[in-house]
């Protein structure tokens, strides 16, 4: 059974996040869903909500994510935001997963993390008007271990306990949740600029041939300070900017 360290996240993030509470469910159909669905009620306190089951969690393009008990750890962050420019926020988000867990897991963009040409997390971000203000709520999914039918997916899938084998669910929300809170924080005001050298290096996608969902290939030059990302193609340099745009690396063969 997991043990989950929610009144030391609620110590660290609370000063951060007036308001801010932690909820941990055994299971719910989705945290993303049941966040959206508080935000449009009209409930606008922070809020960090932990699914030990997703039954019905969901991914970038309406793919379905795939959580077991002990198997994954999924969560969701809700909180009011308002930066002048939302452009590049899911790269600031994957950095600082990344940043948090490994030096070795690199980011694909726009919103997964990889590890040895295989993604281990993903992240899935939404938001609800408020007036001027929005309320974002980010949802996270970390595999600890790749998924047993892991071979049928459009992606290969690798688990943290690959890489950290003593990593748990409750220890590796503790290392995520305080780290992502400033990382909100610092692109309400900063935007993605503070976060683009950071970004570049862990870009696995950097200088490799990419094909997009519309069959345009190129080779991948890196983001932008607006978090675009920068493909030279045969009509030149093309800015990528839009998350319903898939890239696959051009040796992938599930296009």
């Amino acid at each position: 059974m997991t043990r989950w360290p929610a009144e030391a996240i609620w110590e660290t993030v609370a000063p951060l996040l007036p308001g801010f509470t932690v909820e941990i469910l055994p299971e719910i159909d989705s945290t993303n869903t049941e966040l959206m669905r508080r935000a449009r009620a009209g409930q606008t306190e922070p809020v960090l909500l932990v699914a030990e089951s997703q039954t019905a969690g969901r991914g970038r393009l309406g793919r379905d994510w795939r959580s077991a008990p002990g198997a994954s750890l999924t969560f969701s962050m809700s909180l009011p935001l308002a930066p002048a420019d939302w452009s590049g926020l899911s790269l600031a988000v994957g950095l600082s997963l990344a940043t948090s867990l490994h030096p070795d897991i690199g980011l694909k963009w726009p919103n997964d993390l990889w590890w040895q040409e295989r993604k281990l997390a993903g992240i899935l971000i939404e938001t609800a008007a408020l007036g001027a203000a929005r309320q974002v709520v980010i949802g996270v999914g970390v595999n600890l271990a790749p998924p047993p039918d892991a071979d049928g997916l459009r992606t290969p899938a690798a688990g943290l306990q690959e890489l950290l084998p003593a990593m748990d669910a409750g220890t590796a929300l503790l290392r995520l949740v305080e780290p992502l809170a400033r990382t909100l924080k610092t692109f309400e005001t900063g935007g993605f600029s503070p976060f683009v050298a950071g970004y570049r290096e862990r870009d696995v996608l950097q200088g490799r041939e990419v094909v997009l969902s519309d069959g345009v290939q190129g080779v991948a030059r890196g983001v932008d300070a607006g978090g675009a990302l920068l493909v030279h193609t045969a009509a030149g340099l093309q800015r990528v900017t839009s998350s319903d745009v898939s890239v696959r690396p051009r040796s992938d063969t599930h296009l």
